[in-house]
């Protein structure tokens, strides 16, 4: 089988959004390496000055966002009427298709937050579907560990080190998947892929090693195309992140949480919103 090597490798930055939520950002909107991947953010604090504010309601339009917490409470409620609280462990997912608004707002009991939300671009077809929304807590989840590694999967078809596995989320978009993989220092874990797919992965703890390249806490790292990604992680044990999906290789017009194919579908997107033609909307 052909082994994936690492293309590139990119740090995460440190960001601000919603009121104020200190978060370390890896934006890829027209970076084609990411495809379908948009952007992966990470909040990570001890100190509930850094997320207190939370993300008050906003609009989103043309991607789907896939919320996964670690440790802390989110709450999510939208225009559709949904509303959903995860906690440690526990994953949300959303479509945000042709409209909708949504708040996400630390629990009250929340005294640290540790999570990453996923931006993943919908198809041109499916920009304009229905808003959907589903959370899993984490005994939903599916879960695999074989020695002193573990893989929690949330969505996507993988395996791992042989093992087929299948996470509960399976409608983000282009066959895109993501898992939660913890290596114990010099653990190894072997992840059958598809030759064409994007696979990346956020180190998030310790260090790990893909052929003869290391990568650290909150680094990025894309692969090349092949059938299987071969992870090793360093002396301290390894918490990463994996993402894989299906380029859609379309053109990616971006403004704020709005994601479309043209700028004249942005200034729509800017349109419908502001007059409000949005689910809940003014």
């Amino acid at each position: 089988m052909t082994n994936r090597s690492i293309v590139e490798i990119r740090n995460a930055h440190n960001s601000r959004d919603g009121d104020g939520v200190a978060i370390q950002r890896i934006a890829g909107m027209q970076h084609a390496g990411m495809d379908p991947v948009l952007m992966i953010d990470e909040l990570r604090s001890d100190d509930r000055q850094d997320f207190i504010g939370g993300f008050p309601p906003h609009p989103h339009r043309g991607m789907q966002t896939l919320t996964y917490m670690k440790q802390g409470g989110i709450v999510h409620e939208d225009s559709e009427g949904n509303r959903g609280e995860i906690r440690s462990g526990g994953a949300q997912w959303m479509s945000a298709g042709r409209g909708i608004i949504h708040s996400e707002m630390p629990t009250q009991d929340s005294d640290g937050l540790h999570g990453f939300q996923l931006w993943v671009n919908l198809p041109r077809a499916q920009k304009m579907s229905a808003p959907q929304y589903r959370d899993v807590p984490l005994a939903g989840l599916a879960h695999w560990a074989e020695g002193n590694t573990s893989v929690t999967v949330i969505a996507g078809d993988w395996s791992f080190n042989g093992s087929p596995m299948t996470g509960p989320l399976e409608k983000l978009a282009e066959q895109a998947g993501i898992a939660d993989a913890q290596l114990a220092p010099q653990a190894q874990l072997t992840v059958v892929t598809k030759p064409q797919a994007a696979v990346l992965g956020y180190v998030y703890d310790g260090d790990a090693q893909v052929g003869e390249r290391s990568i650290t806490h909150q680094q990025l790292f894309i692969t090349s195309q092949g059938e299987q990604l071969t992870l090793s992680a360093g002396e301290q044990g390894a918490g990463v992140l994996l993402f894989q999906g299906m380029p859609l290789k379309e053109p990616v017009a971006h403004y704020g949480p709005f994601v479309m194919n043209t700028a004249e579908e942005i200034e729509q997107a800017i349109e419908d919103y502001q007059s409000g033609k949005f689910p809940g909307g003014a």
